[in-house]
């Protein structure tokens, strides 16, 4: 058996040394930082000295003691170094924790003086106390002061970042609980438990990864904390549990010492109970509620912590600690103001109806009626805007009741609290809570609080249905847009489709002709299936191709050939490649040189010059037509739905070329006078080396 212990106080004086290496290597000269590998180096050479002892013997008491004193200080110190800077030492609370921090580092200092000092400073000890059990109370004491700062430490840290130190106060808790139950038993019985202190090594060697954990999530330790009036609802616990756990450990040395042949057995299955019962009850919902309840009615002034409680809300209706739906986080927040386990939205619609959409810890029941919003509004109104559901159910209601209470709701037997949420005078939903875990009676600090918080949730959910609504008419304008652009399209088509029909009657009997015809049926039909494409997913785009503006004009030219005057191209010796959608490039500059056409008389003249200047592709459409001022061009040219072309236009042409141009980074220029003609210029970014061509054979425009 000293071959275990030795080994377990060996292992641990080995991964206590590797974890200071470790932290030396990642320490960034932070107080808290450097505190932490104060502590695991003084564990260590702790560990060390009890594994040679055990061993191998040799040491003196005096020096086991004063290591023992002296691993009890670095880590009072390092959790004193995590909270108490973050105190305000000028209140009680501030000063109550400095004092009991400085008051345990006092006393491990005189733990680990030699017993001929801790004689020269007690003086003469009544004969019943020995030095020896003042000892065993000190470092008792220390134990209980290392739990009540890690309850302190974890309960105070927000929700959000106590994953960072969860293990840690794991690690330490178990470390601290264990020398509690030891020191407990040897102030009993007067002397070290043999089994008990021969396991400590393997007990700190398994709680060492918690701590290594924790200090890989913070290399720095700058770990931000704030103190909350709750430090007096975890204090009480933590005393509670004190309290709890020595007469556990009483009743089971009872069970030990007289259960006879059984007694161990019955002290571990006695001591795993109350360890379990404890554990039930720390984290039992309906006890810390009601110990709430306690604390608020008769040690404080008011029964809540507004700024706590502010932020609390605050932070869940934001989702910082949740990614649950908005409906679900709006129950939550307000079910935990009064601890309500649960409860349901009711959310009323455009139509004037309210209907359940979402729960929180309950389903969202089924075969529900809606609720007319103006009935529930009247409904509130009568009831000083928060009614008491099980009042209702309970009283007789007279028949001309502005609104009976939901069938679905008489099924749910817990339902206790139905809260309005109004924005701007209009009910956005409401939010049945369930009845809390520990029965109360609501004043006008609950209510008052209750209203508050829902009137934030409620400007919380109109803000959600607002962007929600527009989310969905940002959809209808897109879509209205690339119908705009498809119906103008379209009459092109249809325009160019007319041609081919009339001209059939007089060419019928010419294969050119016919030849031709076919091919700007197959033509339009492409395009007016592409323009189907984009008007069902309402996405006016395609794939980018690389095409050479010269032969994209060439074709847009020949289409615009058959009205008068017909287009003449003017290439230039520099090709000139752009990325774009063929498809939509050709359709805006076959617009503008229809427009051009338009304007022009059938002797006039239309030009298409195309290129290259520096890094842009440049496209010009020149006329010598009616030509427009300045006014005209600076106010109307670019503004949708407006033409001058009466019936026959849809006035979204030069519109559609700006928007489109602007998309693939380029830029639409207009210089015009009247009765001079237009020049119409269309800069596009180009391209150096294309790698997906386009070409007249791949994708006909």
């Amino acid at each position: 058996m000293t071959a275990l212990i030795a080994f377990g106080y060996g292992l641990a004086a080995l991964l206590f040394a590797l974890l200071t290496l470790l932290l030396l290597t990642s320490w960034r000269g932070r107080l808290q930082g450097g505190l932490l590998v104060l502590a695991t180096l003084v564990s260590a050479l702790w560990a060390s000295a009890l594994a040679v002892q055990s061993g191998f013997g040799g040491l003196s008491g005096e020096l086991l003691w004063a290591a023992e004193s002296m691993r009890g200080l670095v880590w009072i110190a390092f959790l004193g170094g995590l909270i108490m800077p973050m105190l305000d030492v000028t209140r009680g609370y501030g000063r109550f924790m400095r004092l009991v921090r400085n008051a345990a580092l006092g006393l491990c200092v005189l733990l680990a003086l030699p017993i001929e000092d801790l004689h020269r400073i007690a003086g003469e000890l009544p004969s019943w106390l020995d030095l020896v059990v003042v000892r065993f109370l000190g470092h008792l004491l220390v134990a209980v002061v290392g739990l009540a700062l890690i309850e302190q430490l974890y309960r105070n840290m927000p929700p959000d970042q106590r994953w960072g130190i969860k293990h840690l106060c794991l690690g330490l808790g178990a470390m601290f609980a264990y020398d509690f139950a030891l020191y407990s038993d040897a102030l009993l019985f007067m002397r070290m438990d043999l089994h008990l202190s021969g396991a400590r090594g393997l007990v700190n060697a398994l709680i060492l990864p918690f701590v290594a954990v924790s200090a890989a999530r913070n290399p720095q330790w700058s770990i931000s904390l704030f103190v909350s009036r709750k430090a007096a609802f975890h204090a009480t616990s933590v005393v509670g549990s004190g309290v709890y756990m020595l007469l556990m450990a009483s009743v089971g040395q009872y069970l030990k010492v007289y259960g006879g042949e059984w007694g161990p057995v019955l002290q571990i299955v006695f001591l795993f109970a109350a360890g379990l019962i404890l554990f039930a009850l720390l984290f039992s919902g309906q006890l810390r509620a009601r110990l709430h309840l306690l604390l608020g009615r008769h040690f404080h002034r008011s029964r809540y912590d507004y700024r706590d409680e502010w932020l609390r809300l605050v932070s869940t209706l934001a989702g910082r600690d949740s990614e649950s739906h908005l409906f679900e986080r709006v129950v939550r927040a307000l079910g935990e103001i009064v601890e309500s386990p649960a409860g349901l939205l009711w959310l009323c619609q455009a139509s004037g109806h309210c209907s359940a959409v979402a729960g929180w810890n309950r389903q969202v029941p089924r075969g529900c009626g809606a609720m007319r919003a103006k009935s529930v509004m009247e409904f509130f109104r009568a009831r000083a805007w928060i009614a008491n559901l099980q009042d209702e159910l309970d009283d007789e209601r007279p028949p001309g009741e502005p609104l009976a209470v939901p069938p679905c709701l008489r099924s749910m037997e817990d339902a206790w609290l139905a809260i309005p949420l109004v924005h701007d005078d209009a009910l956005q939903g409401v939010v049945v809570l369930s009845r809390p875990r520990a029965r109360t009676l609501l004043d006008w600090e609950d209510l008052d609080l209750i209203k508050t918080a829902a009137g934030q949730a409620s400007g919380y959910l109109a803000q959600y249905l607002a962007a929600k609504a527009l989310a969905e008419h940002r959809q209808f304008e897109g879509f209205n847009r690339v119908s705009a652009y498809v119906i103008h399209d379209l009459k092109n088509l249809i325009a160019q489709l007319s041609l081919v029909a009339r001209n059939a009657r007089k060419h019928a009997d010419n294969p050119e002709f016919l030849a031709d015809a076919v091919k700007t049926i197959e033509n339009s039909v492409s395009k007016m299936n592409r323009l189907m494409a984009q008007l069902q997913s309402a996405v006016s785009g395609g794939k980018a191709l690389s095409v050479e503006l010269a032969r994209l004009l060439a074709e847009v030219v020949r289409e615009r050939s058959a009205q008068p005057p017909a287009p003449r191209l003017d290439v230039g010796d520099d090709p000139c490649w752009v990325e774009v959608e063929v498809d939509r490039l050709s359709a805006v500059i076959g617009h503008v040189v229809q427009n051009a056409q338009d304007a022009t008389p059938p002797d006039g003249e239309v030009v298409v010059r195309v290129r290259g200047a520096g890094g842009q592709a440049i496209v010009e459409i020149r006329d010598n037509g009616s030509g427009m001022d300045e006014a005209f061009v600076k106010d109307r040219l670019f503004q949708p739905f407006y033409s001058t072309k009466g019936l026959t236009g849809m006035g979204v042409g030069a519109y559609e070329c700006r928007d489109f141009v602007e998309s693939v980074g380029g830029s639409v220029e207009v210089q015009s006078s009247p009765g001079q003609g237009t020049c119409f210029t269309i800069m596009l970014p180009r391209v150096d080396s294309p790698e997906q061509k386009w070409t007249v054979e791949e994708g006909v425009t």
